[in-house]
């Protein structure tokens, strides 16, 4: 039998192997047993990786608004969905219960359809962290359109790429959004974007910081007025199972972006299940992810995973330095947070700070805390386990992609321990596979290879929107019937997984294949330095020799002292085959919005060719790219 709450070890191993043995059977019974469903499915999986194509559910048809909301009415309509936490602390937060959230989404997509929107129809959302976001990503799934949000931290020209791609006939936006001290012009962002997108023809506009804007006579609209005259009735449009749900972009770190398409039932199924589950989520728990909806992250467990469970979620608007260090535990404590998921680029900027930002609140709420979006090195780990777990909350490291939709590889609490920097165990129906450079599965219990799947798993990305061939290129052409992840990966004699970090960051170096991620940890050991990342350049002798950008915590005099302790450092922990041939202080390192390192740029400069970046307008911090190619070694 499929069991929906996995709460120990044992029920874990004998779900693993019932969705391992028949997954049919397995995930059949678990869809049936824990959803709505309008008919039900001729077949519960089909599927063909060298083709490839992936159908779950094929032939149900469902609306997940009615699963996220509509089915939690009867019991719980007053229970509170979603928590706001605004940008400015002294602003009250606001508590929307499934009744309201009913009736607000029902609004939105009144409004929706009055602009003409139907079934099919790409919705584009470029929104700051407001009730607003979740709100419309709602509304279009209720209506049957596809939502694509897009970062509301990026470019016009970023934005404008994305609207394209996929044809998006209505954009909703706002004025304008608050972060930390700053206001930014979304709006005016807006404006340059839709001059070269001409399939806008509507735009709905929310107010957010009141600023004084262009509105265009014929295109745009405030969104509150349309909102009071819709009727808070709507019926939810029936969905096939493998309809498209919405499309996300990938960051684009190389050529244009990638709309990672998907569909409705199995990803409900695999969120749901991932979340509860990962989270160890129970009924009068507070969860929060403070991740933006803007990424799978937020997609998958901010929106849907929590909804589908009937979960209250925290939507945070802000950043963790404002109005200083202390806003995350702060929210913590104000709410009584219960499972907490953030990422580690996050954690090592607060594990910076003085320690009397975590000691001023009481977070004793706690009792899962979780990372995502790289792999975390050891010292965040335990900083994050000591100060913030308390040394009794286990960490959730969770390793999976905007490509698989839900997590893959995560520590289980109560099933299995975590371990540091180790993502541990598949989860329940996911079958990872390590594979050698000759492309045969390596079966040695203890292994290092490239990180495949060779099963999937219902929340896998069905396409690239409008390019298969691409998706097939990208994800089935280098292991043939198997779906490449991308990284690298070792597995100990017990199956626990640990990612060194992607395959392109492996690096050969006098024939040794050296993973960035363990090299990178034991740089982040040394008590001066705050981060680092670790790219490979041409060496005529090595064929690759290893180049470190390395950013400090404070100014240090003496730097040819510092470099030989750090190569002390990666001698001691890997060999002195992984020593850096050259290592460069930082002002800091080019990231994506989400917090990922751009690796590709810092390789590019360490190979002498800065001159074809690529646009780097959609970085976190771009100015730091000039500063690094100017004091490039």
């Amino acid at each position: 039998m499929a069991n929906y709450s996995i709460t120990n070890n044992e029920l874990y191993h004998e779900n693993y192997k019932q969705a391992s043995n028949n997954p049919k059977q397995f995930w059949g019974e678990l869809a049936k047993e824990n959803f709505l469903w309008k008919k039900p499915w001729d077949s519960v999986l089909d599927f063909d990786f060298s083709i490839p194509k992936i159908s779950w559910f094929d032939g149900a048809q469902l609306n997940i608004t009615e699963n996220c909301i509509d089915r939690h009415l009867k019991t719980n309509a007053n229970k509170t969905a979603i928590i706001f936490e605004p940008n400015d602390s002294n602003s009250s937060s606001e508590q929307i219960s499934y009744k309201d959230l009913h009736e607000r989404v029902n609004k939105f997509a009144n409004v929706l359809k009055s602009r003409g929107i139907k079934k099919g129809d790409r919705v584009c959302i470029y929104l700051p962290m407001i009730p607003e976001l979740a709100v419309s990503v709602l509304a279009c799934a209720r209506i049957g359109a596809i939502h694509s949000v897009v970062f509301a931290g990026f470019s016009s020209i970023a934005l404008a790429t994305r609207i394209n791609d996929c044809d998006c006939r209505l954009l909703i936006t706002s004025d304008g959004s608050y972060r930390g001290k700053k206001t930014i012009d979304l709006k005016g962002i807006v404006d340059e974007a839709l001059e070269s997108c001409p399939s806008v023809k509507n735009v709905l506009v929310a107010k957010r910081i009141h600023s004084d804007i262009n509105m265009k006579e014929g295109r745009d609209q405030w969104l509150q007025p349309l909102l009071d005259d819709a009727s808070i009735q709507c019926t939810p449009v029936v969905m096939d199972a493998e309809d498209p749900l919405f499309i996300l972009y990938t960051s684009g770190s190389t050529g244009q972006p990638k709309g990672m398409v998907h569909t409705t039932a199995g990803y409900m199924v695999y969120t749901a299940y991932t979340f509860k589950n990962v989270f160890q989520y129970k009924t009068d728990d507070i969860y929060w992810c403070t991740a933006d909806i803007g990424w799978i992250t937020g997609h998958s467990y901010i929106v849907y995973g929590p909804l589908l469970n009937g979960a209250t979620t925290v939507m945070f608007e802000g950043v963790p330095s404002y109005p200083d260090y202390g806003r995350f535990w702060e929210i913590v404590e104000k709410h009584k947070v219960s499972q907490f998921y953030t990422a580690p680029t996050a954690i090592r900027a607060l594990a910076k700070q003085d320690l009397s930002f975590v000691t001023s609140y009481d977070i004793s709420s706690l009792k899962v805390i979780g990372t995502v979006g790289e792999p975390i090195n050891e010292e965040a780990w335990q900083w994050y386990h000591k100060h913030i777990g308390q040394n009794r909350c286990p960490i959730v490291d969770t390793w999976w992609q905007t490509e698989t939709g839900g997590i893959l590889i995560s520590p289980m609490p109560n099933c299995y321990e975590g371990k540091p920097t180790y993502a541990t165990l598949p989860f329940v129906g996911v079958q990872p596979v390590l594979m050698d450079e000759n492309g045969h599965e390596i079966l040695e219990s203890k292994a290092e290879g490239r990180l495949c799947i060779k099963y999937p798993w219902p929340s896998i990305a069905r396409t690239i929107w409008g390019n298969h061939k691409r998706y097939e290129d990208t994800y089935f052409s280098a292991y043939k019937n198997y779906y490449f992840t991308g990284d690298g990966a070792l597995r100990e004699e017990n199956g626990h997984y640990r990612i060194t970090g992607r395959v392109d960051d492996v690096i050969i170096v006098s024939g040794h294949n050296l993973g960035t991620a363990p090299i990178e940890d034991a740089i982040n050991e040394h008590d001066q330095v705050a981060e680092s990342a670790i790219v490979g350049f041409a060496h005529p002798i090595k064929g690759n020799a290893l180049y470190g950008y390395i950013t400090l915590k404070n100014e240090y005099s003496n730097q040819t002292e510092l470099q030989s302790e750090i190569n002390q450092l990666i001698t001691t922990h890997i060999g002195p085959i992984a020593k850096l041939d050259k290592m460069q202080f930082t002002n800091g390192l080019p990231k994506t919005r989400s917090g990922k390192i751009m690796r590709r740029i810092l390789r590019k400069i360490a190979n002498k060719d800065s001159s074809n970046l690529g646009d780097i307008s959609t970085l976190l911090n771009p100015e730091v790219v000039e500063d690094i190619i100017k004091n490039s070694l």
